[in-house]
């Protein structure tokens, strides 16, 4: 499959999931092992302080990380997070919001990744590290 057409087939993937569809979640670029996606900042995600929702920025990197994790798992039913754990080192602000994430270690039924959520400006806004399941089909096709 051509790098086009497994972005395109992620796209539609998340297209299936209401939340990452109502949070805006765009991926911008996947790699073996890697993910970029990016989301729009409106107003209504954002908190008392004007900035981005914590809640907000590690939806964008769960997705992000799971992302991740899946490019290596293509024909799995899909990823789900074991755990993770996200440290907020600035405030998300501006129009979007990146999210880079990265698989550390692969394995047949768990993978570590990790990733970052930055502004547009390249600002440092979150790091997140985690853990995910893959979702393999049993045999009887589930």
């Amino acid at each position: 499959m051509s790098a086009e057409a497994k972005l395109q087939y992620t796209r539609d993937y998340q297209r299936r999931i209401p939340f990452v569809e109502h949070l805006g979640l765009v991926t911008e670029a996947l790699g073996e092992g890697s993910a970029r996606l990016t989301m729009a900042l409106p107003r209504h995600f954002t908190n008392s302080l004007g900035t981005a929702h914590g809640g907000v920025i590690m939806s964008l990197l769960d997705v992000a990380l799971c992302t991740a994790a899946r490019t290596l798992h293509p024909e799995s039913v899909g990823v789900v997070t074991v755990d993770m754990s996200t440290s907020f080192i600035g405030g998300g602000s501006g129009d979007t919001l990146i999210a880079e994430a990265r698989v550390l270690k692969d394995g047949r039924s768990m993978t570590f990744v990790e990733g970052e959520a930055k502004n547009a400006d390249g600002s440092l806004v979150a790091k997140a590290i985690g853990t995910v399941r893959v979702r393999h089909k049993d045999a009887k096709g589930g």
